[in-house]
């Protein structure tokens, strides 16, 4: 093939999870993406899928982002990747675009917390943080700087989970999270705040809402787009997590984000 003729190469897609989450919460997506040409990586953070470490000792936000801040690293100078973040993955791909924002030719929240300087003020608290008090009693939390400090880890109690993240989602993967979600280090999670970047706005964005969500509600998603107007909002009849209960249809918006964007390897 002449040189003029040669094929661009695909988008390279990093896939980042939310809280108790990993890598492998993104098994459907990547299949689908793989299977189409995409390169496809999915990063565990500090505590999360199978890294080894105990959310109750990982207490700072820079130490949960670890793993991420070592993929992005070890990115070559003059590659360019789409970043994904899922529900509090989005914080981290924030914290990416601060950090990493010539490497970054897209960042896509779904579901996700969208709070261009992290958790400063009680409307950034408001806006991305969870509110599952019409539940009830959902948390089971974790105390590794003692009972009388702060949690420092936290999840939803197993008889909660498909009601509040998945009621959407098949049960063999309702089933498959049960088995596989972990402790969030939540205390690491509220400690995320960055300072101000010229870098950061350089970073295209897109944001899929989901219509049906429990956990981010719809309310909250609107709120986060209004204050921090992103490049397009697309939306999902979907509960908290459409890479299980609407893979098909997300995995289309991930490769129409692409798109939006000149990608350039």
């Amino acid at each position: 093939m002449p040189e003029s003729e040669v094929a661009p190469l695909k988008a390279h897609f990093v896939l980042v999870h939310g809280i108790s989450g990993g890598s492998w919460c993104w098994y459907k997506v990547r299949c689908l993406m793989e299977n189409s040409g995409y390169k496809v990586s999915c990063v565990d953070l500090k505590a999360c899928g199978i890294d080894k470490s105990d959310a109750d000792s990982v207490h700072t936000f820079e130490d949960y982002n670890e793993p991420l801040l070592n993929f992005m690293s070890t990115l070559p100078e003059d590659e360019q990747v789409i970043l994904v973040g899922h529900s509090a993955g989005g914080i981290s791909v924030t914290w990416a675009t601060h950090k990493f924002a010539k490497k970054i030719r897209l960042a896509v929240y779904i579901a996700a917390t969208m709070l261009k300087l992290g958790f400063w003020t009680d409307q950034d608290i408001k806006d991305g943080v969870p509110d599952l008090s019409e539940f009830g009693d959902v948390y089971d939390l974790g105390f590794g700087l003692g009972i009388d400090k702060p949690p420092t880890s936290a999840i939803i109690k197993k008889e909660f989970q498909r009601k509040i993240s998945f009621p959407m989602s098949p049960l063999e993967d309702s089933t498959l999270a049960s088995m596989l979600s972990r402790p969030g280090p939540i205390l690491a999670l509220q400690s995320a705040r960055f300072t101000e970047s010229d870098d950061v706005d350089k970073v295209p964005r897109v944001y899929i809402k989901t219509l049906q969500d429990r956990v981010v509600k719809p309310g909250q998603q609107e709120a986060m787009i209004k204050r921090w107007r992103p490049l397009d909002v697309y939306a999902l009849d979907s509960d908290h997590c459409p890479n299980f209960s609407n893979p098909f249809l997300l995995f289309g918006l991930l490769i129409k984000a692409a798109a939006s964007v000149e990608y350039s390897s």
